[in-house]
């Protein structure tokens, strides 16, 4: 059994343990059972909401940081021109197929209805149809305008004190990145050296936040089982299953289509090629922690060279989140499912582009996109407290779809490689 930390069981083992203790502890308590006139449900419930704050507290921060460090950095490279955009074109746009893809299969199978009705009573999930319903509203062209419209904050600060305004201060990051690198390198560098400061402790502050998800797992597991019992079961596994196949879909499918298309190489050597850092990504569940072994397959393996290889795979590790956006979205429509929301079109065009945007701001760690899932259901007006119920299968998918987000960088290296005129890539000429 894997260890990590000193001989500590490592976290996705402990997850897991937590995660069938408090199945146990779930049923065996029951909503009514307690001590001292103290029910373990609401003992379930503290726990749970203590873990989801901790959660909600690191959005502001986190994203803010993280993408005025990945805009300046790139905005100050001199590889910035053709090289540049060439690979974020191809990162917006492998991204926004997995997104499609993931909305679709949601879309087809429902996995939020169970027998007829919405899920959200099997999953224990407390805010009433109507008042979700009410928040989210019905959206239409107009509300495309107005999404534009609170982009741009009247002020920032008090964007920043509420996580549903989250949109200005990716905007606002955005813009502050870009333009630290046009005020010269005596300040530019040291507003870097800050807020790269700030982003590590920020990935300190989750990684630690993590450390308490078997607590946290267990109160939002054994809630749900203690109000509904095992009926929830059956809903979160077919919207897991729906999660996998959309990845495994995007990832040996529409990656190799867009590798075929874009350089006329045959794609499937990708995959031998890129085997240890994908196995390394399915373990860790961190791109982050993956880079090196990418960077040495990419190279070594698939015969990308350095000077491409060193730009885009960072870079990708940074704002290429191929299968966290994915998951993003079909998380956000699974639960308006289970809350019995009809999403529209134009809400389905709102969290598309909040998964866009936030899958670059994620944190390349285990579990760092539940936080751009809070994100993008406090923005279309679902309750943030309703991802409790994604922690029973979110380890697997976690694991699957870091994978992808490497095979997504991967595929945009070998496309910008050749497309720069690089020859003898995945052993082709």
């Amino acid at each position: 059994m894997t260890k990590a930390n000193g001989g500590r069981l490592a976290l996705h083992w402990q997850i897991l343990i937590a995660i069938g203790v408090a199945v146990i502890a779930g049923l065996l308590a029951g909503e009514e059972g307690g001590v001292l006139g103290v029910t373990f449900y609401s003992v379930f419930d503290f726990v749970g909401r203590l873990f989801l704050n901790a959660l909600k507290m690191l959005i502001v921060p986190l994203i803010a940081s993280s993408m005025i460090v990945g805009v300046a950095g790139i905005g100050s490279s001199e590889s910035l021109g053709r090289l540049g955009g060439r690979t974020i074109f191809f990162y917006a746009a492998t991204s926004l197929a997995a997104i499609v893809l993931g909305l679709s299969i949601i879309n087809i199978v429902k996995p939020g209805i169970a027998e007829g009705r919405p899920a959200g009573d099997m999953m224990a999930l407390e805010a009433d149809r109507e008042t979700v319903a009410s928040l989210i509203g019905d959206r239409d062209a107009g509300d495309i305008v107005e999404i534009f419209i609170r982009m741009v904050p009247e002020n920032v600060f008090a964007a920043a004190s509420n996580n549903g305004g989250i949109l200005s201060i990716i905007f606002f990051s955005l813009l502050f990145g870009f333009f630290i690198t046009r005020i010269g390198p005596v300040h530019g560098q040291m507003l870097v050296s800050f807020w790269k400061g700030v982003f590590e402790v920020m990935t300190k502050m989750t990684e630690w936040v993590m450390t308490l998800a078997p607590i946290g797992v267990f109160g939002l597991v054994a809630k749900v089982v203690a109000k509904a019992g095992l009926a929830a079961a059956g809903p979160l596994a077919i919207f897991a299953a729906c999660v996998l196949a959309s990845l495994a879909i995007h990832m040996f499918v529409t990656l190799p289509l867009f590798i075929r298309m874009s350089t006329g190489l045959r794609p499937w050597p990708l995959y031998p090629a890129m085997a240890p850092a994908l196995l390394t990504a399915f373990s860790t569940a961190s791109s982050s922690a993956t880079v090196p072994v990418t960077l040495d397959c990419i190279e070594t393996r698939a015969g990308v060279s350095n000077k491409i290889s060193s730009f885009v795979v960072p870079l990708g590790a940074t704002i290429n989140m191929n299968g966290t956006a994915l998951y993003e979205c079909a998380a956000v429509l699974f639960l308006a499912q289970a809350y019995g929301v009809d999403m529209g079109l134009f809400t389905q065009f709102t969290v598309v582009l909040l998964a866009l945007v936030t899958s670059i701001g994620v944190a390349g760690i285990p579990a760092a996109s539940l936080v751009a899932i809070a994100v993008i259901l406090t923005a279309v007006g679902l309750p943030p407290e309703a991802i409790g119920v994604l922690f029973v299968f979110d380890r697997v998918l976690d694991m699957a779809r870091t994978a992808v987000n490497v095979a997504g960088d991967a595929t945009a290296a070998v496309i910008v490689a050749r497309l720069e005129g690089e020859k003898n890539i995945l052993g082709q000429h």
